[in-house]
C-alpha cells in the first residue's frame, strides 16, 4: 500500500493530467493517512521545480504543491507564472493568507471566483481572511449571504463558529457549531482545533488533548493545533512528543517564529540533567522544614509567641529573622536563644530562607477610581494570553488582573514552562491597559 501511494503522489506531481481541487484533496488525504509520504511529495516537487521546460499548467501544479509543503513565498512566485486560471488564483489566495497578507488573499479569492472557482468555497475563504484581518462583522455578513447545502458543510459550520467567537458571541453557540462541524466531518482540522481550544479554555484537558491530536494528524497540518498540542505535551513532561509537534510546524513552515522558540524551550527542558542525589537532599530538607514546632519542648512563652506569629513549622522559622522574632511582644533574648538551639539541632538557622519571602504591594481600594477597580477585578482570561502563559497563571493561582500585577517578572519566570517569551507577552498585554508588573 505505501509503495502505491508513493507512486501515485509522484505521478500526480510530475506527469501531465487532470489536476484540480479533487486531485489536491487526494494528495492531502494520501499524506494524512501516511505521513511518511510527505518526503515523497517533497522529492517530487524538487524534481518538478528543477525542470526548465515547465508549462504554465505545470507551474500551477508546482505552485499548489509548494503551498502544501508550506513554502508559501515560493508558491506565490510560481503561481504568478501559471495559466491564470481559477485554481492558480485560489491557491495564490491561500498562500497570501498563510503569510498573513489578508488584503492580497481577498483579491486572489475574488479573482478565483471570477475565473470560475466554486463560489461557495471562495466565499468561505474570504470570510476566513476577513476574520483574521479583524473584520469579523464583514466575515459574518459573507457567511449570512450563503444558503443551501453549503450551510450543512463542516467548513461552513467551522467558519461560522470561529466568526461568532471572534465577535464575542454566545460561547454555547460557538461550541455547538464546532460540534456540528465535527459530526459532519470527523477529520476537519479547523473544526477539531476550534473545539479543542474551547475545551482547553474550560480546563477539559483530556478532551482538548484528544481533539488537538486529531486535528494535528491531518494534512496540511493545523499549525495552531500542533503548537498547542506541543505545549500540552510539555506540561506532561513528554518533551519528545512536544519536539515532534514543533518540528512538524517547522517542516511545513520553516520560518515560523513561535515554533522556533518553542522547540528551543522543549529541547532545553528535555536535556536538563537530573541529579538524583541532589533531589534526595532536597526531599530530606523538605521533610525537616515541615516538622511542626510543637514537636519540640519549648517554654510556654516561646510557644505562645510563635503561635501568635503564625509560625507552625521549622520552615516558617527559617523564613524569619532575629529582628522579626524580637519585634514580637513578650519575645526576648532568652526565647531567642532557645529557638536558635532548637534549629541548630536540625542543622538550620534563623533567616536561612528569608530571601524566599515575597513582598506583595498592598493596593488601597479607596485610592482607586471605580474604573480602575473594575479593571483590576477583571478575570485574567480577558488578557487573551497564549495557552502556555494561561496555564502558568492557573498554576500560580492568579485569577484576576489585579493579582497578576502584584507579581514580579522573576516570580513568573519561576513557573514551569514560563520563559522570557511568555513574560514579554504578559507585559505587552498589560501595557495595552496601562499596567505593569510589580517592579517593572
Amino acid at each position: 500500500m505505501p509503495q502505491t501511494l508513493a507512486l501515485d503522489i509522484k505521478q500526480m506531481v510530475l506527469f501531465n493530467g487532470s489536476f484540480g481541487p479533487h486531485e489536491v484533496q487526494q494528495l492531502a488525504d494520501a499524506i494524512a493517512s501516511d505521513m511518511s509520504q510527505f518526503r515523497t511529495l517533497r522529492d517530487a516537487v524538487a524534481e518538478l521545480d528543477a525542470k526548465d521546460d515547465r508549462s504554465p499548467a505545470s507551474n500551477v501544479r508546482l505552485g499548489v504543491c509548494l503551498y502544501l509543503l508550506g513554502r508559501y513565498r515560493r508558491a506565490i512566485d510560481i503561481l504568478k507564472t501559471g495559466d491564470g486560471g481559477a485554481l492558480a488564483h485560489f491557491y495564490l489566495g491561500k498562500s497570501h493568507f498563510a503569510l498573513e497578507q489578508y488584503d492580497a488573499a481577498l483579491e486572489s479569492y475574488e479573482a478565483a471566483k471570477q475565473a470560475g472557482y466554486n463560489r461557495d468555497d471562495c466565499a468561505l475563504a474570504r470570510a476566513e481572511a476577513l476574520r483574521y484581518a479583524a473584520r469579523a462583522q464583514e466575515a459574518l455578513a459573507v457567511l449570512d449571504d450563503l444558503s443551501g447545502a453549503i450551510e450543512q458543510t463542516a467548513e461552513y459550520l467551522y467558519q461560522r463558529g470561529a466568526t461568532v467567537a471572534a465577535i464575542g458571541g454566545n460561547p454555547g453557540e460557538v461550541v455547538a457549531l464546532f460540534e456540528r462541524a465535527v459530526e459532519t466531518d470527523r477529520s476537519h482540522p479547523g473544526a477539531l482545533f476550534g473545539l479543542a481550544l474551547e475545551n482547553d479554555r474550560r480546563g477539559n484537558d483530556e478532551q482538548a488533548l484528544d481533539l488537538y491530536r486529531r486535528s494535528a494528524s491531518q494534512f496540511p497540518p493545523h499549525l495552531g493545533a500542533l503548537l498547542n498540542l506541543g505545549l500540552m505535551y510539555e506540561d506532561r513532561e513528554q518533551y519528545d512528543r512536544a519536539l515532534q509537534c514543533y518540528q512538524r510546524v517547522l517542516d511545513s513552515y520553516p520560518a515560523h517564529p513561535r515554533a522556533a522558540l518553542f522547540i528551543k524551550d522543549a529541547q532545553a527542558s528535555s536535556d536538563m540533567y537530573y541529579d538524583e542525589d541532589a533531589q534526595k537532599k532536597r526531599d530530606r530538607m523538605s521533610q525537616v522544614l515541615s516538622i511542626p514546632v510543637t514537636d519540640f519542648e519549648l517554654s510556654v512563652r516561646s510557644r505562645n509567641c510563635l503561635q501568635k506569629m503564625g509560625i507552625m513549622t521549622l520552615g516558617d522559622l527559617c523564613r524569619c529573622t532575629e529582628q522579626e522574632l524580637l519585634g514580637s511582644k513578650n519575645f526576648g533574648e532568652t526565647s531567642l536563644i532557645e529557638i536558635k538551639e532548637m534549629l541548630s539541632s536540625k542543622g538550620l538557622r534563623l533567616g536561612q530562607f528569608a530571601p524566599e519571602k515575597h513582598t506583595i504591594d498592598i493596593f488601597e481600594p479607596e485610592a482607586l477610581s471605580a474604573d480602575e477597580q473594575a479593571l483590576l477585578n477583571r478575570p485574567i482570561a480577558d488578557l487573551n494570553l497564549s495557552v502556555r502563559a494561561r496555564k502558568c497563571m492557573i498554576r500560580l493561582g492568579i485569577g484576576t488582573i489585579g493579582e497578576l500585577i502584584r507579581r514580579t517578572g522573576d516570580e513568573l519566570l519561576e513557573c514551569k514552562n514560563f520563559g522570557v517569551t511568555s513574560l514579554n507577552e504578559v507585559r505587552e498585554k498589560l501595557t495595552i491597559h496601562g499596567l505593569k508588573l510589580r517592579g517593572d
